[in-house]
C-alpha cells in the first residue's frame, strides 16, 4: 500500500513537470515568433552590401556597419515622412484623448437618459469595416480639399479609434467610487473641475493604456495613407518605404531594412516606457466590463 502510494505521488509530479516543460517550450516558441522577426530585420540592416549578397540570410553580421542607416536617412525622404508620421500621431492621439474621456465621463457618471444606447452607439462604430467608408470618405475629403493634407489622416483614425477609447475609460470610471465626486461636489467644485482636477488625474494609467493602443495603430498606418495621400510630401512612413523599390523591382535591401527599423524604433520605445502605466491602467479597470 505504502509503494503504490509513492507511485501514485511520482506518477502525478512527473505528470505535473511534463505539463510544467510543455507550457514553457509552447510560451519560448511564441516568443521566439515575436521576437525573431524583429531580431532580423535588425541584424540585416548592420550587414554590408557584400554580406547581404554572399552570406546566408539567417547568418549575423561581421560588424555593425551603419552605412545602410545613412544611405536610407539620404536617399529618400525618410526624415520628412517620419515628421509627417510623428504630426498624424500627435493630432489623432489628442483628438481622441480630447474627445473620448468626457464622453466616457458623461457616460458612466453623469445621470443622462439613454447612456446605455449611447454607448451601444459609439460601440457600433468597432463594428464598421474600415474599407466600407473608403470611397464615401474620399469624395468628401475631395470636395472639401481636404486630400494631401494631415487632416485627412486624422479625422477618420480619430473616428475608429474613438469607440475603443470610450470603452476603456467607461471601464475605469465605473469603479471610481461616487463618494468621491459627491464629497467635491459638496466641497463647492463644478462638474469641470471635478472632471479636470480629479478625474482625469486619477485616470492617468488608462489615458496612457489609451495612447498606446492607439499609437501603434496610428504610427503603422497604411490603408488612409494610400488612400488620400498622393504628394510625396505629405507621406507618411508605411508609404514611404515604396522609395527603396527601384526601377524594375529592384531593391536596396540594407537600405530597405536599415528604414525598417528607423520606422519601428517608435513603437518599441513607446511600448516599454509606458509598458508599466498600461499594466497598471488595465488592472485599475481599463479593460474591465
Amino acid at each position: 500500500m505504502i509503494r503504490s502510494g509513492k507511485n501514485k505521488i511520482s506518477s502525478l509530479f512527473c505528470l505535473q513537470n511534463m505539463r510544467r516543460v510543455i507550457f514553457y517550450f509552447i510560451v519560448a516558441v511564441i516568443i521566439m515568433i515575436q521576437i525573431y522577426p524583429i531580431f532580423w530585420v535588425v541584424c540585416s540592416s548592420l550587414k554590408t552590401p557584400d554580406e547581404m549578397t554572399y552570406t546566408a540570410q539567417y547568418a549575423l553580421p561581421s560588424s555593425f556597419y551603419l552605412g545602410n542607416f545613412i544611405s536610407a536617412l539620404t536617399i529618400s525622404a525618410i526624415p520628412r515622412y517620419f515628421l509627417n508620421s510623428t504630426i498624424v500621431a500627435v493630432l489623432t492621439l489628442l483628438g481622441i484623448v480630447i474627445l473620448g474621456c468626457p464622453v466616457a465621463f458623461v457616460i458612466s457618471k453623469v445621470r443622462i437618459k439613454h447612456a446605455d444606447a449611447l454607448m451601444g452607439f459609439f460601440l457600433f462604430g468597432m463594428m464598421i469595416p474600415i474599407f466600407a467608408c473608403l470611397i464615401p470618405m474620399f469624395q468628401i475629403y475631395n470636395a472639401l480639399g481636404l486630400r494631401n493634407t494631415y487632416w485627412a489622416l486624422v479625422l477618420p483614425q480619430v473616428g475608429f479609434g474613438l469607440p475603443m477609447c470610450i470603452y476603456l475609460y467607461t471601464g475605469f470610471f465605473k469603479f471610481l467610487p461616487d463618494s468621491l465626486l459627491e464629497a467635491a461636489v459638496i466641497d463647492g467644485a463644478g462638474m469641470g473641475t471635478v472632471f479636470w482636477k480629479i478625474v482625469v488625474p486619477m485616470a492617468k494609467n488608462t489615458t496612457m493604456t489609451v495612447l498606446t493602443y492607439n499609437f501603434v495603430f496610428v504610427w503603422n498606418e497604411f490603408t488612409y495613407a494610400n488612400t488620400f495621400i498622393s504628394s510625396s510630401e505629405m507621406k507618411t512612413l508605411p508609404i514611404g518605404l515604396n522609395d527603396f523599390v527601384g526601377q524594375f523591382g529592384r531593391v536596396d535591401w540594407g537600405s530597405t531594412f536599415a528604414a525598417i527599423v528607423i520606422s519601428i524604433l517608435p513603437t518599441l520605445v513607446v511600448y516599454f516606457i509606458l509598458n508599466k502605466n498600461i499594466i497598471e491602467g488595465m488592472a485599475a479597470g481599463a479593460v474591465k466590463s
